[in-house]
């Protein structure tokens, strides 16, 4: 299970522990694939043919189909059984044993919930814009200075109302991921001494390289299967490799019980047991609406215009009405709970809760709050941080459809509380959230 500590708060998370248990292990003949040896792992070294431009995130583990895993080292092949090879997700991407900023002493988890109220933070700009000024006019001209006055202190209404958010829901998050800390310790799962660093640690890629932009923009040059075409689906078979065309152009599904490899632009990609995808982006989802399949979760996670996006061009991100293009009514079944990932940027989480659901028909039911941890158990940024929190919003919802089915279906559906925690240590890969389906 995912799911280490669970308190009323909410929960403290393992994420290293659900992706390593969602099966990918290669069966019988695609043990070794791409000219992989049983003895490799999945690392950044430039003789290994698991991935040429891309590092991946994963190492090959050989296992017995019938017996324990073993540890890394040479496959054995045994009468009577054929090997199987396991992947596991590298440990490193999840060390994250110091903060990325550091809290000042009296701010630290440890230490009690300081109380900072939105006039104190204000008055503490006002006083450092007074200083600064009183500085610059010991050198400065007058004119000088009260630009610097100016472009020092003035918060826009953007950055007050994430203040006065921030306000209001500091003391939860502190109060609630003080209590998981301290079981997450107890227990061992969260240490305050950083262990000696594996020799291994030093092979950590600084930069992954991850081509699913460049793969969706290439999906978009296919043409979307019609609704009378027989190839809406197409499913991975055992022993055959199939053309890009065909794995872009429709919802791929792997329907076995043992993970699938496929390749895309020269890279290698896992693709779990019992799951089915469809690589596109929203301009083109009508192979996801010819799969016909309706679901009881959906989980968004939008690309939000941002500054940060802006200035890196990292990715391109959805303007508000591209997001309401999503068809979530189409695609969700009767009581669908939906989960939206927002920013701490005001304008984002009044959109969800006052165009984007109700547009969907969704009901907002809770608002909630991922907090990213150190294996030490320390905020990643100090909490009262201007510029970034170390909390990340989740809206959930549900979807309000045809009363009678909706009766018919909510047998056993479970209240959603109204604010809770999840507390996990963060991947150290862009933008990977924690994972929903043991707290759900």
């Amino acid at each position: 299970m995912s799911v280490v500590h669970r308190l009323p708060a909410g929960w403290l998370v393992d994420h290293l522990c659900f992706i390593n248990q969602c099966g990918y292990e290669i069966c019988d003949s695609f043990a070794h694939p791409g000219g992989v040896t049983p003895n490799t792992s999945v690392t950044s070294t430039e003789d290994c043919h698991w991935q040429s431009k891309s590092i991946s995130a994963f190492a090959a583990t050989p296992s017995s189909s019938d017996g324990p895993s073993y540890g890394p080292g040479n496959a054995v092949e045994t009468e009577g059984k054929r090997e199987k090879m396991r992947y596991v997700f590298r440990e490193e991407f999840f060390d994250i044993s110091k903060p990325h900023i550091a809290a000042a002493p009296e701010e630290q988890l440890c230490q009690g919930c300081p109380e900072v109220s939105l006039t104190e933070i204000k008055a503490s700009s006002n006083r450092e814009e007074y200083q600064e000024g009183a500085k610059s006019d010991t050198g400065d001209s007058l004119a000088t200075a009260r630009k610097k006055r100016k472009r020092k202190c003035v918060f826009n209404q953007g950055e007050l109302d994430a203040l006065e958010y921030h306000s209001k829901v500091r003391k939860l998050i502190w109060e609630g991921t003080l209590d998981l800390v301290q079981e997450g310790l107890k227990s061992g799962f969260l240490h305050r001494t950083t262990a000696t660093l594996s020799c291994r640690k030093n092979n950590v890629p600084q930069c992954i390289v991850c081509g699913l932009a460049e793969l969706c923009e290439m999906a978009k040059q296919f043409p979307a299967v019609n609704e009378s075409d027989h190839q809406a689906v197409h499913v991975l078979e055992e022993e055959t490799s199939s053309a890009e065309q065909d794995l872009l152009s429709c919802v791929v599904e792997n329907s076995s019980n043992c993970a699938k490899i496929i390749v895309l632009m020269g890279q290698k990609y896992l693709v779990p047991p019992r799951s089915s995808f469809l690589l596109s982006d929203i301009s083109c989802l009508q192979p996801l609406l010819n799969y016909k399949k309706k679901y009881d979760v959906i989980v968004i996670d939008p690309p939000w215009e941002n500054k940060s996006v802006k200035r890196s061009n990292r990715y391109s991100y959805l303007s508000s009405w591209q997001i309401k293009q999503i068809p979530v009514p189409a695609l969700a079944a009767p009581n669908c709970l939906v989960v939206t990932w927002v920013t701490n940027r005001q304008k984002h989480l009044r959109f969800v809760k006052d165009e984007l659901y109700p547009h969907w028909s969704v009901k907002t039911l809770a608002e909630w709050h991922w907090v990213k941890i150190t294996t030490a158990g320390e905020f990643v940024l100090p909490l009262d941080s201007l510029h970034k929190k170390p909390y990340e919003v989740l809206i959930l919802g549900r979807v309000q459809g045809d009363v009678k089915e909706t009766l018919r279906k909510s047998e056993g559906v479970h209240p959603i509380p109204e604010h809770q925690l999840i507390v996990s240590i963060p991947c150290s890969l862009h933008s990977h959230k924690p994972p929903l389906a043991g707290p759900i």
